[in-house]
């Protein structure tokens, strides 16, 4: 996008990484001047070559005549969107370069990628005869996109088993199953440990925790302690049970005093 004229200045700009949280991105610009106004196939400008942005970028471009070109990396700060609403957040930006050369104003030809495999960016060019501009729209790739959503699945079926366990444990009166409540113990921390594997390392507080990580690590929570109360008191019951049996077991049959007595009466006579 931007100019064609065999003498212009191109720009390939790549967005090497997408830092959702600070609401910028790094751009690797590398820059080659054609025709007339580079030297050795472009890898160097005949003039002192400077390079305009917009405001979105932080940071114009600058580069000495006869002096080897490098690429360089820039930030460009992004607009609009959250990260609090990962993995359905979007952002906008900008991105436009202005080329003069020893203080004339030279045509752009810009060729944009996107490296971030993490997003993908939608491109609107800016029409301009001499200069190279377009307009970013940044979401989460689709492999992403899958994932997210899978991950939230996947915590709530965690969070239905542990409360179809809860239910039968709870309402057979099994008492303590120490299996169990080690497989639910283990699942609850698991769960944060799962959650933290999210990409992007998605803050705290974001969709996925309120559409499915808060909720399930609550629901296994809840339902540990239902299992813990239920098991303790159906195993007191079982404890009072034996001792009340044992009690009686010792008991001799028929009543002891009157029994003495009779013998003892036979006995005299």
């Amino acid at each position: 996008m931007g100019s064609g004229a065999a003498d212009r200045v191109d720009v390939r700009a790549t967005v090497q990484r997408v830092d959702a949280a600070a609401r910028e991105l790094v751009l690797r610009v590398r820059v080659t001047p054609r025709g007339s106004l580079g030297e050795e196939d472009g890898t160097a400008p005949v003039g002192d070559l400077s390079l305009q942005t917009t405001e979105a970028t932080v940071g114009d471009l600058s580069f000495r005549a006869h002096e080897r070109l490098t690429a360089k990396d820039v930030k460009v700060v992004m607009t609009g969107g959250s990260i609090g609403d990962y993995p359905f957040d979007a952002y906008e930006s900008d991105i436009g370069f202005w080329a003069q050369m020893d203080g004339k104003e030279v045509p752009v030809r810009m060729m944009f990628s996107n490296n971030d495999t993490l997003f993908s960016v939608s491109v609107t060019p800016w029409p301009s005869p001499q200069e190279a501009a377009l307009g970013l729209e940044l979401v989460r790739s689709g492999s992403l996109l899958v994932f997210a959503v899978l991950m939230m699945v996947v915590m709530w079926a965690l969070a239905a088993s542990v409360l179809i366990g809860t239910w039968y444990l709870t309402s057979r009166g099994e008492g303590l199953v120490w299996p169990a409540l080690g497989w639910m113990a283990a699942t609850l921390f698991a769960l944060s440990a799962f959650r933290n594997t999210a990409p992007g390392s998605p803050p705290i507080g974001c969709v996925l925790d309120w559409f499915a990580f808060l909720w399930a690590e609550t629901v296994i929570a809840l339902c540990v302690i239902a299992v813990v109360l239920t098991g303790v008191r159906t195993a007191l019951r079982q404890d009072d049970g034996r001792t009340d049996h044992g009690r009686t077991d010792g008991e001799p049959d028929g009543e002891p005093d009157g029994g003495t007595g009779d013998l003892g009466g036979a006995s005299r006579q």
